[in-house]
């Protein structure tokens, strides 16, 4: 793996994307920069530019307006950048697979390096899911 993206395990600095979702799964990982759950103390900060995150929090389903705005999000980050597609919406469109406004999944448009499905995912899976993200980017898994 890169040295580059090994380096980004020590500190993860992520800028969420909200992609038309129903709000469930924002106010989880809201819940996780409390103090009960307090992500801080791994080094995990949202960040409020792109340009200064090491990963983008995908949440919602993509529809014709968000999937160019979350493209140029993307590019826009510094690269090596990962992905992590939250909730059943984000992980697979779960029931708007057929919906007229839900042109493609997330992961058509951005590749997409962990998913944490649930409809909300619970604060708990969010963690496990970073953790994973984080042995696997180091090798360990």
């Amino acid at each position: 793996m890169d040295l580059k993206l090994k380096a980004l395990t020590k500190s993860l600095w992520v800028f969420h994307a909200a992609c038309s979702p129903c709000n469930n799964c924002d106010i989880e990982i809201l819940d996780l920069l409390t103090p009960r759950y307090d992500v801080e103390r791994f080094g995990i900060a949202l960040v409020g530019s792109v340009r200064h995150a090491d990963v983008l929090l995908v949440t919602g389903v993509p529809n014709y307006k968000t999937k160019e705005i979350l493209k140029t999000l993307y590019s826009q980050a510094p690269q090596p950048c990962l992905v992590v597609a939250v909730g059943n919406c984000a992980c697979g469109r779960m029931m708007f697979k057929d919906s007229y406004n839900s042109p493609c999944a997330v992961d058509e448009l951005v590749p997409v390096s962990a998913y944490i499905p649930g409809c909300p995912p619970k604060p708990e899976a969010m963690i496990a899911g970073v953790v994973k993200l984080i042995q696997k980017v180091r090798g360990k898994k």
